[in-house]
């Protein structure tokens, strides 16, 4: 009965402790939330106020520091943004949104490389609940530092993961046009095709209609290329999309 009744008592304080544990984790993934949510409405004082308790809380937690990281970004301070974010990698190297946060800062910063390190890593969390926007931006990267090949796999794997999602379909499309894989590039760009009919809400870019007038002229679809030519003209004539299709059809 004295066993039992250690053990019992054991139990009671730990989960007391556990219970009191608990909801202090609770009230930083509370804070950071509202931060994050402030960061995207330009709200950045009340930001830094969730963020701050959020801090007192927990000082070495990895989403109240990645998102101080977002915060001094958009308030025009990289330097102490990139200090959150490697501060928040080095608490909990497996926090795997800090180091996207990481790697589109280092985008931004036009430091691909680097950025394109940060996603190829995070790209191996397969727990995480957006991988398809992480192969994104490592396609993204690969791109700036000229790997077509290796972007073509990253924007694959993104359609793959996001089922087919508009934004991956019209990178790979250009980006297998671009590798001379006009095949392939018209299969994915079909699938776009039909995403913009059913629902209306996805439109036209310039980059999507030129994507389809290089691999409607490369198969001969004249009136295919003729029409995505005309909507071009008519509704982005300023853009650099324009100017390529002019140079296109002057070579010729």
């Amino acid at each position: 009965m004295l066993v039992m009744f250690f053990v019992s008592g054991c139990v009671t304080v730990s989960d007391s402790r556990f219970a009191r544990e608990e909801d202090r984790e609770k009230a930083v993934r509370n804070y950071v939330q509202l931060a994050t949510a402030y960061i995207g409405q330009g709200n950045l004082d009340r930001s830094r106020k969730h963020l701050e308790r959020a801090l007192e809380l927990s000082p070495d937690n990895a989403g109240a520091l990645s998102a101080m990281g977002l915060l001094h970004n958009t308030d025009g301070e990289p330097r102490l943004a990139e200090e959150s974010f490697r501060k928040a990698l080095s608490s909990d190297s497996d926090y795997t949104r800090g180091r996207v946060y990481y790697g589109a800062f280092l985008y931004g910063e036009r430091r691909f490389d680097e950025a394109r390190d940060q996603f190829l890593v995070a790209s191996k969390d397969t727990k995480y609940d957006d991988r398809a926007s992480v192969f994104f931006n490592l396609g993204m990267s690969e791109e700036r530092l000229d790997n077509n090949d290796a972007a073509i796999d990253a924007y694959r794997r993104s359609v793959e993961l996001s089922r087919g999602d508009a934004k991956s379909l019209l990178a790979l499309s250009r980006t297998l046009v671009k590798g001379g894989n006009y095949s392939a590039a018209s299969r994915y760009y079909d699938r776009l095709s039909r995403l913009m009919q059913q629902n209306p809400r996805y439109r036209h870019s310039p980059e999507s209609l030129l994507t389809g007038i290089r691999i409607a002229r490369h198969s001969n679809q004249r009136d295919r290329a003729s029409s995505l030519a005309l909507q071009l003209k008519n509704n982005f004539p300023e853009s650099v999309e324009y100017q390529q299709y002019k140079v296109l059809i002057s070579n010729e």
